[in-house]
Protein backbone atom coordinates (compact mmCIF):
# COMPACT_ATOMS: atom_id res chain seq x y z
CA UNK A 1 0.00 0.00 0.00
CA UNK A 2 1.10 3.56 -1.18
CA UNK A 3 1.71 6.42 1.58
CA UNK A 4 -0.95 8.04 -0.59
CA UNK A 5 -3.04 5.55 0.00
CA UNK A 6 -2.31 5.41 3.52
CA UNK A 7 -3.14 9.54 3.67
CA UNK A 8 -6.03 8.92 2.06
CA UNK A 9 -7.46 6.51 4.70
CA UNK A 10 -6.15 8.44 7.58
CA UNK A 11 -7.65 11.23 6.46
CA UNK A 12 -11.24 9.82 5.21
CA UNK A 13 -10.83 7.66 9.28
CA UNK A 14 -10.39 11.35 11.07
CA UNK A 15 -13.36 12.64 8.50
CA UNK A 16 -15.05 9.88 9.95
CA UNK A 17 -15.07 10.06 13.52
CA UNK A 18 -14.87 13.95 13.78
CA UNK A 19 -18.64 13.81 11.72
CA UNK A 20 -19.60 11.05 14.52
CA UNK A 21 -18.77 13.47 17.28
CA UNK A 22 -20.80 16.27 15.69
CA UNK A 23 -23.79 13.57 14.94
CA UNK A 24 -23.18 12.85 19.06
CA UNK A 25 -23.29 16.67 19.85
CA UNK A 26 -26.21 17.63 17.74
CA UNK A 27 -28.24 14.79 19.17
CA UNK A 28 -27.43 16.24 22.80
CA UNK A 29 -30.71 17.70 24.16
CA UNK A 30 -28.91 21.06 25.62
CA UNK A 31 -25.68 22.94 24.65
CA UNK A 32 -23.04 24.10 26.67
CA UNK A 33 -24.65 27.62 26.78
CA UNK A 34 -28.12 26.72 27.21
CA UNK A 35 -27.21 24.48 30.57
CA UNK A 36 -25.08 27.15 31.83
CA UNK A 37 -27.67 29.77 31.38
CA UNK A 38 -30.17 27.44 33.16
CA UNK A 39 -27.56 26.85 35.77
CA UNK A 40 -27.55 30.45 36.83
CA UNK A 41 -31.00 30.69 37.04
CA UNK A 42 -32.10 27.85 38.77
CA UNK A 43 -29.25 29.15 41.55
CA UNK A 44 -31.19 32.07 41.73
CA UNK A 45 -34.27 30.78 42.14
CA UNK A 46 -32.73 28.19 44.80
CA UNK A 47 -30.74 31.33 46.79
CA UNK A 48 -34.29 33.01 47.39
CA UNK A 49 -36.65 29.83 48.31
CA UNK A 50 -33.24 28.76 51.01
CA UNK A 51 -33.19 32.57 51.86
CA UNK A 52 -36.92 32.57 52.60
CA UNK A 53 -37.28 28.84 54.04
CA UNK A 54 -34.54 29.88 56.84
CA UNK A 55 -37.04 33.48 57.43
CA UNK A 56 -40.16 31.12 58.05
CA UNK A 57 -38.49 28.42 59.60
CA UNK A 58 -36.81 31.31 62.48
CA UNK A 59 -40.49 32.62 62.81
CA UNK A 60 -41.91 28.94 63.54
CA UNK A 61 -38.65 29.28 66.46
CA UNK A 62 -39.75 32.13 67.84
CA UNK A 63 -43.43 31.23 67.74
CA UNK A 64 -42.49 28.00 69.55
CA UNK A 65 -41.22 29.92 72.27
CA UNK A 66 -43.25 32.34 72.79
CA UNK A 67 -45.72 29.96 72.96
CA UNK A 68 -43.96 27.46 75.52
CA UNK A 69 -43.11 30.53 77.69
CA UNK A 70 -46.81 31.47 77.98
CA UNK A 71 -47.66 27.72 78.77
CA UNK A 72 -45.63 27.75 81.56
CA UNK A 73 -46.37 30.74 83.08
CA UNK A 74 -49.95 29.53 82.54
CA UNK A 75 -49.29 26.57 84.27
CA UNK A 76 -47.52 28.50 86.99
CA UNK A 77 -50.62 30.76 87.48
CA UNK A 78 -52.97 27.78 87.13
CA UNK A 79 -51.07 25.83 89.97
CA UNK A 80 -50.70 29.13 92.23
CA UNK A 81 -54.93 29.04 91.56
CA UNK A 82 -55.20 25.65 92.38
CA UNK A 83 -53.66 25.75 95.73
CA UNK A 84 -55.98 28.70 96.68
CA UNK A 85 -58.73 26.38 95.56
CA UNK A 86 -57.80 23.84 97.57
CA UNK A 87 -57.21 26.05 100.49
CA UNK A 88 -60.46 27.62 99.85
CA UNK A 89 -61.89 24.03 100.15
CA UNK A 90 -59.94 23.12 103.21
CA UNK A 91 -61.27 26.02 105.15
CA UNK A 92 -64.85 26.04 103.99
CA UNK A 93 -64.54 22.20 104.93
CA UNK A 94 -63.39 23.35 108.40
CA UNK A 95 -65.79 26.13 108.50
CA UNK A 96 -68.56 22.91 107.99
CA UNK A 97 -67.15 21.09 111.13
CA UNK A 98 -67.61 24.18 113.13
CA UNK A 99 -71.36 24.71 112.01
CA UNK A 100 -72.21 21.44 112.59
CA UNK A 101 -70.41 21.18 116.50
CA UNK A 102 -72.94 24.73 116.58
CA UNK A 103 -76.05 22.90 115.41
CA UNK A 104 -75.45 20.12 117.73
CA UNK A 105 -74.87 22.86 120.64
CA UNK A 106 -78.38 24.03 119.73
CA UNK A 107 -79.96 20.65 119.18
CA UNK A 108 -78.97 19.88 122.29
CA UNK A 109 -80.29 23.32 123.96
CA UNK A 110 -83.27 22.65 122.42
CA UNK A 111 -83.80 19.03 123.82
CA UNK A 112 -83.15 20.80 127.22
CA UNK A 113 -86.01 23.26 126.53
CA UNK A 114 -83.54 26.51 126.91
CA UNK A 115 -84.62 28.31 123.63
CA UNK A 116 -82.49 31.54 125.23
CA UNK A 117 -79.41 29.33 124.60
CA UNK A 118 -80.56 28.02 121.45
CA UNK A 119 -81.43 31.76 119.88
CA UNK A 120 -77.59 32.48 121.16
CA UNK A 121 -76.27 29.97 119.29
CA UNK A 122 -78.27 30.34 116.45
CA UNK A 123 -77.19 33.88 116.06
CA UNK A 124 -73.70 32.50 116.28
CA UNK A 125 -74.34 29.98 113.61
CA UNK A 126 -75.13 32.75 111.38
CA UNK A 127 -72.54 35.18 111.78
CA UNK A 128 -70.21 32.38 111.40
CA UNK A 129 -71.76 31.88 108.18
CA UNK A 130 -71.29 35.17 106.52
CA UNK A 131 -67.58 35.61 107.80
CA UNK A 132 -66.03 32.12 107.29
CA UNK A 133 -68.03 30.79 104.84
CA UNK A 134 -66.80 31.18 101.31
CA UNK A 135 -70.00 32.10 98.51
CA UNK A 136 -69.31 28.72 97.30
CA UNK A 137 -70.52 27.00 100.17
CA UNK A 138 -73.37 28.93 100.94
CA UNK A 139 -74.68 28.44 97.38
CA UNK A 140 -74.21 25.03 98.06
CA UNK A 141 -76.16 25.31 101.28
CA UNK A 142 -79.00 27.12 99.04
CA UNK A 143 -78.80 23.89 96.50
CA UNK A 144 -79.32 21.25 99.30
CA UNK A 145 -81.93 18.37 99.21
CA UNK A 146 -83.73 16.85 101.98
CA UNK A 147 -81.26 13.68 101.65
CA UNK A 148 -77.97 15.26 101.79
CA UNK A 149 -76.77 15.43 105.01
CA UNK A 150 -73.08 17.78 103.89
CA UNK A 151 -73.27 21.01 101.27
CA UNK A 152 -70.11 19.00 99.42
CA UNK A 153 -72.88 16.55 98.00
CA UNK A 154 -74.19 18.90 95.58
CA UNK A 155 -73.15 18.02 92.21
CA UNK A 156 -70.27 19.80 90.94
CA UNK A 157 -69.25 22.21 94.22
CA UNK A 158 -66.13 20.46 94.60
CA UNK A 159 -65.79 22.09 90.63
CA UNK A 160 -66.60 25.37 91.30
CA UNK A 161 -62.88 25.50 93.81
CA UNK A 162 -60.70 24.94 90.81
CA UNK A 163 -62.51 26.60 87.95
CA UNK A 164 -59.95 29.14 87.64
CA UNK A 165 -57.60 27.18 87.73
CA UNK A 166 -58.80 24.41 85.67
CA UNK A 167 -59.40 27.48 83.24
CA UNK A 168 -55.60 28.46 83.14
CA UNK A 169 -54.04 24.49 82.81
CA UNK A 170 -56.23 24.01 79.77
CA UNK A 171 -55.46 26.57 78.34
CA UNK A 172 -51.60 26.51 79.22
CA UNK A 173 -52.40 23.03 77.20
CA UNK A 174 -53.33 24.88 74.17
CA UNK A 175 -50.09 27.08 74.17
CA UNK A 176 -48.15 23.96 74.58
CA UNK A 177 -49.73 22.15 71.96
CA UNK A 178 -49.15 25.33 69.44
CA UNK A 179 -45.69 25.12 70.49
CA UNK A 180 -44.92 21.26 69.58
CA UNK A 181 -46.42 22.59 65.96
CA UNK A 182 -44.98 25.63 65.54
CA UNK A 183 -41.39 23.32 66.90
CA UNK A 184 -42.69 20.50 64.20
CA UNK A 185 -43.15 23.20 61.21
CA UNK A 186 -39.86 24.68 62.32
CA UNK A 187 -38.31 20.90 61.40
CA UNK A 188 -39.89 20.52 58.56
CA UNK A 189 -38.70 23.79 57.41
CA UNK A 190 -35.21 22.92 58.50
CA UNK A 191 -35.30 19.68 56.22
CA UNK A 192 -36.62 21.78 53.45
CA UNK A 193 -33.11 24.08 53.56
CA UNK A 194 -31.10 20.43 53.75
CA UNK A 195 -32.62 19.99 50.39
CA UNK A 196 -32.19 23.06 48.91
CA UNK A 197 -28.11 22.84 50.02
CA UNK A 198 -28.19 19.45 48.23
CA UNK A 199 -29.92 21.24 45.31
CA UNK A 200 -27.11 24.59 44.85
CA UNK A 201 -24.56 21.83 45.59
CA UNK A 202 -25.34 20.00 42.94
CA UNK A 203 -25.91 23.17 40.70
CA UNK A 204 -22.48 23.96 41.27
CA UNK A 205 -20.68 21.11 40.28
CA UNK A 206 -22.83 20.76 36.98
CA UNK A 207 -19.82 22.80 35.46
CA UNK A 208 -17.19 20.03 36.49
CA UNK A 209 -18.54 17.34 33.70
CA UNK A 210 -17.41 17.92 30.16
CA UNK A 211 -19.83 15.87 28.69
CA UNK A 212 -23.28 17.46 28.31
CA UNK A 213 -25.32 14.67 28.73
CA UNK A 214 -24.07 14.19 32.16
CA UNK A 215 -24.53 17.89 32.67
CA UNK A 216 -28.00 17.31 31.68
CA UNK A 217 -28.44 14.53 34.07
CA UNK A 218 -27.20 16.33 36.64
CA UNK A 219 -28.94 19.43 36.35
CA UNK A 220 -32.35 17.62 36.27
CA UNK A 221 -31.78 15.44 39.14
CA UNK A 222 -31.20 19.64 40.98
CA UNK A 223 -34.03 20.91 39.63
CA UNK A 224 -36.60 17.55 40.35
CA UNK A 225 -35.34 17.84 44.45
CA UNK A 226 -35.60 21.78 43.77
CA UNK A 227 -39.31 21.33 42.57
CA UNK A 228 -40.35 18.32 45.20
CA UNK A 229 -38.32 20.33 47.81
CA UNK A 230 -41.03 23.44 47.07
CA UNK A 231 -43.73 21.71 47.03
CA UNK A 232 -43.21 20.04 50.23
CA UNK A 233 -42.92 23.44 51.57
CA UNK A 234 -46.04 24.74 50.15
CA UNK A 235 -47.73 22.08 52.38
CA UNK A 236 -46.17 23.12 55.46
CA UNK A 237 -48.56 26.06 57.34
CA UNK A 238 -47.40 29.24 57.91
CA UNK A 239 -46.54 30.70 61.30
CA UNK A 240 -49.61 31.81 63.22
CA UNK A 241 -50.23 35.44 63.04
CA UNK A 242 -48.17 35.75 59.75
CA UNK A 243 -48.98 38.82 57.44
CA UNK A 244 -46.02 39.42 54.73
CA UNK A 245 -47.82 43.19 54.02
CA UNK A 246 -47.10 44.14 57.67
CA UNK A 247 -43.24 44.00 57.23
CA UNK A 248 -43.56 46.94 54.49
CA UNK A 249 -46.31 49.01 56.50
CA UNK A 250 -45.30 51.80 58.00
CA UNK A 251 -45.22 52.68 61.74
Amino acid sequence: MSEETKEIIEETSSAAEEAGRNKKEKKSFLSDNAVEILVAIFLGITALLTAWASWIGSLHGGNQATNYTTSNNLASEGNSEYNAGMQLYLSDLMAWNTMMEYAFDKTLAEAEGNSIEANLIQEKLDNYIVQNSSIILINAFNSMTEDMESPFEVPGMMDEYFTDANALLAESREYLEQGKQDNAHGDAYNLVNVIYSVVLFMLGIVGIFKKIPNRTAVLIIAVVGLIGATIYMCTIPMPTGFDFASYFAGN
